[in-house]
């Protein structure tokens, strides 16, 4: 089963309601102490990084987090949820993330006229394959909002890259932990697609993943 990580400032009832159309079995999840009933978990998250640790931080999330991937279980970051991967974020000063993925949340700063926040869809060009790009074609255009974004220490874990205004981190993964700066819950029959993958993935990584058919 998956758990939706509560932490109470995300938006869950889209991420369980699109997993709901997928007949995926998904329960929201407001007490860390039950996340080892989990086999997978999603992170959502809207709003500031450093008011979103500080709830995660005082749920007792980020122990339950750690343990979680530490037992090699999937993690799926989503928009918030994919910078609070990372060690840090610069919104309203220096502030801790989860430290899953090495590397730093910055305010975006595109060429203009583009601007920030980056709201709407925008294509998608892949790095490198992952299981949970599996049948979801190359160049396909996802659903974003957000403000700030992730730059990864290590390139390796950078999956699928945008561009608006500038060339952008996407998605990210790293062992058992993926990060999708977009919204798949938002973003049409590929969303539901990647949200299906990940409801089967046990979190190796097959290289050989095929994300370029249809």
């Amino acid at each position: 089963m998956i758990g939706i990580v509560n932490y109470g400032i995300n938006n869950l009832t889209s991420v369980k309601n699109a997993l709901s159309r997928l007949g995926v079995e998904a329960e929201i999840v407001s007490d860390a102490t039950c996340v080892p009933t989990f086999a997978r978990l999603i992170l959502p998250g809207v709003g500031s990084f450093a008011k979103a640790m500080e709830q995660l931080n005082a749920g007792g999330w980020v122990d339950a987090i750690h343990t979680h991937v530490g037992g090699g279980k999937p993690v799926l970051g989503i928009c918030l949820g994919m910078q609070l991967l990372f060690e840090q974020g610069e919104e309203h000063g220096f502030n801790r993330g989860l430290g899953l993925i090495p590397g730093t949340v910055r305010l975006m700063n595109p060429a203009l006229p583009h601007r920030v926040p980056h709201v709407g869809w925008n294509t998608l060009d892949y790095t490198r394959s992952h299981p949970l790009f599996a049948r979801v074609k190359d160049h396909v255009d996802v659903y974003f909002v957000h403000s700030y974004h992730c730059i990864p220490t290590d390139e390796s874990d950078v999956v699928a890259r945008c561009n608006h205004g500038g060339d952008w981190v996407a998605s990210v993964a790293r062992r058992c932990v993926v990060g999708m700066q977009f919204h798949p819950e938002k973003s049409q029959p590929a969303g539901l697609q990647i949200l299906d993958n990940f409801s089967r993935w046990d979190g190796s990584v097959d290289e050989k993943a095929d994300h370029l058919s249809c």
